[in-house]
């Protein structure tokens, strides 16, 4: 009966281990991604860039984390004057992962908005 705990113990340990591995990456991936998402939009509120210049550079930041997220799937909307105005950004994305047995989607979704003080 000892060995056969012992057996389980390991067995949970391996598998708790496995699955850190597995699921701990995407989820620092997306908090960095956020802190890049914010400063992008802080930046953007003061600079004469467009929307679509804003996009590009979100999937750029996107890329270097091995984000999947398509130019599409990314929305900036820009509400007021440059300088003066407010930024939003929204970019929601899904990462597969293939564990044995249990394969699952985690759902993330990054935004941020910023808004001129004047």
């Amino acid at each position: 009966m000892g060995t056969i705990k012992l057996a389980f113990g390991i067995f949970v340990i391996v598998a708790s281990i496995y699955m850190g591995i597995e699921v701990i990456p995407p989820f620092y991936a997306n908090y960095e991604f956020q802190g890049d998402l914010k400063s992008e939009a802080l930046t953007s509120t003061y600079t004469p860039k467009s929307e679509a210049d804003i996009r590009e550079s979100v999937f750029k930041i996107a890329k270097g984390y091995e984000i999947p997220l398509t130019k599409e799937g990314i929305k900036v909307q820009r509400t007021g004057n440059q300088g003066a105005g407010m930024i939003t950004i929204d970019a929601p994305y899904t990462v597969h992962l293939d564990v044995p047995g249990y394969p699952f989607d985690l759902h993330f979704d990054p935004n941020t908005e910023n808004k001129s003080p004047f």
